[in-house]
């Protein structure tokens, strides 16, 4: 059997719950035809770069799948009649990926740099500046209107 990574986008109104019906159901689909999902991940509500049927926003689920093509084509054909599945996408693996997604270990590293970080980011402390002398004043550019 071949090895797949997919990833669906689900719309925004419907609720954390009915994302994890969705993969349970797409699950079912998928055991019925003789795969087996070895790995699920919720990523969440993320914004999206452009609107897609109307939503703005979206959750995101991902799936590590060892099944035939046949499976893989009856889950693709399902999500595409689901009104609540906005995008799919299906890519062939040669091994599947262990531990947590890259989605994952992104969101995981977030949380430590944010402990790190002051209230102007990673830009460093420039201290007091001291009284600056005023700047000289150009006369050439005042009578010229300043171009």
């Amino acid at each position: 059997m071949a090895l797949y990574e997919h990833i669906y986008m689900a719309r925004q109104d419907i609720s954390a719950q009915q994302v994890e019906a969705l993969t349970e159901q797409f699950k079912k689909v998928v055991a019925g035809l003789g795969g087996s999902v070895e790995k699920t991940e919720y990523w969440g509500v993320k914004s999206l770069a452009y609107r897609i049927k109307k939503n703005r926003k979206a959750h995101f689920s991902l799936f590590n799948i060892n099944a035939p093509h046949a499976a893989i084509a009856e889950m693709e054909r399902q999500m595409g009649l689901s009104e609540d599945v906005l995008r799919f996408m299906t890519i062939r693996v040669e091994a599947l990926e262990e531990g947590p997604s890259a989605m994952m270990r992104k969101r995981d590293d977030d949380g430590e740099r944010g402990d790190r970080r002051g209230p102007r980011g990673d830009r460093p402390d420039r201290g007091d500046r001291g009284d600056r002398p005023p700047r000289p004043r150009r006369e050439d550019s005042a009578n010229e209107g300043g171009f």
